[in-house]
């Protein structure tokens, strides 16, 4: 086999690769974590061979080019930056974990666009999107109309069940996918250049994901895909030839949208759900005064890569509004200045600023000439048009959500990125670069310093979930439960996660008041210990190591634990329950009671915040009952 048809079969391959991506992120819940197993390793192993892949195409073909259109500049630095900050990170768990996706979705960024820019190429990418988002539709409005709470196999939370959400657990997740691909659907519908049955198919795809959207009565992805959806239809009725089938197609989908609001109101108990989503939802407004000052005390390099969801406890306002884990900040905007700072803000506005100036630019480069006959019909024009329009939807969405958080949706918006700033190649050729000697050195040593720290990472990710996996199927508080999660630890010593869940074996084994229930305790004490270290901005690690000190007598040093616990997340319901759970052991009922009914009014739910309910009958019994004799 001569080195061209091996530098074929490399291309294949990534081409083949990166659809995985596509379709197995969406489907594997967006490719977050659940159950304790992390759906991303999948992809990050996937773009391991990508890279692989790459870079045995610079080895076996000599004259393989590289193009770097401006946009890269943009995107090589932000990762610069991410490298810097992980360094500088106050949890360097937290901030690695959010390094490699920095790195896995730029990884793939460069490979799209120097692998996967012929017109072919972009096409097959193109229907894959288009027939995958409709299926994932198809699947949204089932779960709608027959008022499922299920994703795949899984319970949805409260306020996203009777909605669409496909595969994705959060309806707003699947909004934000759907509105990144229906412009591109309706823009190869009605501009590409394809056969008749190929039209009938797209259209009929572009009508599911319209509906798809619909059922995920998400406010923010209907504002969004609205939005885009007005500035699509402006720039074909701009288009002579396109004025009367965009009517025709925009009145159609007005219908469609029209008969889903008037399907949607059909009993109470759908009607109460979604008051129960919009409550839910109306609290991330909630969440960007905290973020505001947090950012403002780290204002120019942010409080570290994904450290809001822990630094948000020192911010938390009294009340019960604001209990539990917000994990983002539900506006990109604000959760990119909290963790990342100003100049990370600014780098990202650069390469957004970077993309829609190379669309503007080279758009009149990839649209058919003026003397073709009939409608310029154009491929490479319909990606263009709608990627960029698609990919306007996001940022608009990521006003009121996080969905360029989810990976799932991060992957989808790099790779649309990435092939609509290709089409940039068609302006200018200045933007290739055949990559010979010295060049070939450089590209080389970051392909393979990007396979050999992303592939151990991989590695240790995959067993370390493993582990995880087995913990969370043995029974609580079993040996085999115990064994896995030190297993878990060993292979991930820096997860302060892991660290917390031994330690709370080792307490409530230690709570049984079997014989060696103090070694037990203090052993518990010390993984506490190593929570703690790992990650000082999580109470857990503290108020376990003052249960632990308060089971084995030690009530002064269990009072400094929960005072850290304190001054962490004063305002947080866990937190209180556990200091008034404190203030019991030490006999001071009465307050233990101020703490505990703070906890329970700010989380009145038994099931998630029992230990109100255990002890305040207790406390009211004994601050009743009169005074032992001295």
């Amino acid at each position: 086999m001569d080195r061209e048809q091996l530098d074929s079969w490399c291309e294949k391959g990534i081409l083949g690769l990166v659809l995985a991506i596509l379709i197995y992120s969406p489907l594997a819940f967006g490719t977050v974590t659940q159950a304790g197993f992390d759906y991303f390793i999948v992809a990050e192993w996937l773009t391991v061979i990508v890279l692989a892949l790459w870079l045995a195409r610079f080895c076996v073909n000599p004259r393989h080019r590289l193009l770097w259109p401006p946009i890269c500049w943009g995107v090589l630095a932000f990762v610069a930056y991410a490298v810097v900050c992980y360094l500088m990170a106050e949890v360097e768990f937290l901030a690695r974990q959010e390094m490699i996706k920095v790195l896995v979705y730029a990884a793939l960024f460069f490979a799209v666009v120097n692998n996967l820019h012929k017109q072919e190429t972009t096409q097959i990418v193109g229907l894959t999107l288009i027939f995958l988002a409709m299926l994932i539709s198809l699947y949204a409005v089932y779960q709608f109309l027959t008022t499922s709470d299920h994703a795949w196999h899984l319970l949805k939370p409260e306020g996203y069940r009777k909605r669409g959400s496909g595969p994705f657990l959060n309806p707003n997740h699947l909004a934000g996918y759907l509105e990144m691909i229906l412009p591109l659907a309706l823009a190869f519908t009605l501009t590409g250049r394809f056969q008749m049955l190929m039209k009938v198919f797209l259209a009929y795809a572009a009508l599911a994901i319209f509906a798809g959207l619909s059922s995920t009565i998400s406010r923010g992805g209907w504002l969004a895909a609205a939005t885009s959806l007005v500035v699509f239809f402006a720039w074909l009725w701009r288009e002579r030839d396109y004025r009367k089938r965009a009517s025709i197609v925009l009145g159609v989908l007005v219908l469609v949208f029209a008969l889903f609001l008037w399907k949607a109101d059909i009993g109470p108990e759908r009607r109460e759900r979604f008051v129960v989503a919009a409550q839910v939802e109306d609290v991330r407004f909630r969440l960007w005064q905290p973020a505001v000052a947090l950012w403002k005390d780290h204002f120019w390099f942010g409080a570290g890569p994904a450290h809001f969801d822990y630094r948000f406890r020192q911010y938390r306002p009294a009340g019960p509004v604001l209990q539990h884990r917000p994990d983002r900040v539900h506006n990109d905007y604000l959760n990119t200045l909290a963790d990342w700072g100003l100049v990370g803000a600014a780098i990202v506005l650069s390469c957004w600023a970077a993309f829609y100036y190379q669309v503007f630019r080279g758009w009149k480069f990839v649209q058919r000439s003026q003397n073709d006959l009939g409608a310029r019909r154009s491929n490479k024009s319909a990606f263009v048009a709608g990627g960029a329009i698609g990919l306007l939807a996001i940022l608009v969405h990521s006003f009121w959500d996080y969905n360029m958080h989810v990976p799932a949706n991060a992957i989808l918006a790099v790779t649309l990125m990435a092939i609509v700033a290709s089409h940039y190649r068609f302006a200018s050729e200045r933007y290739w670069h055949t990559v010979r000697w010295p060049l070939r050195i450089p590209v080389t040593a970051v392909l393979l310093a990007a396979v050999a720290y992303l592939g151990p990472q991989a590695w240790k990710r995959s067993v370390e979930s493993y582990w995880l996996v087995r913990s969370a199927r043995a029974g609580a508080n079993s040996d085999a439960e115990l064994s896995a999660l030190q297993e878990a630890f060993r292979a991930e010593s820096r997860n302060f996660e892991t660290a917390t869940l031994i330690g709370g074996v080792y307490r409530d084994l230690s709570f049984q008041g079997l014989d060696g229930h103090k070694d037990l305790a203090r052993q518990g004490i010390e993984w506490f210990k190593k929570s703690a270290e790992l990650n000082p901005y999580d109470p857990r690690g503290f108020i376990g190591q003052g249960q632990c000190l308060d089971w084995i007598g030690d009530h002064a040093a269990a009072a400094a634990a929960f005072k850290q616990a304190q001054a962490i997340d004063a305002n947080g319901w866990f937190t209180q329950a556990y200091i008034g759970w404190h203030h019991f052991q030490t006999e001071d009922f009465a307050l233990s009671k101020e703490w505990l009914m703070k906890s329970q009014t700010n989380m009145p739910d038994p099931k998630l915040n029992p230990v109100p309910y255990a002890y305040l009958e207790r406390i009211e019994a004994k601050l009743k009952s009169p005074p032992p004799p001295r």
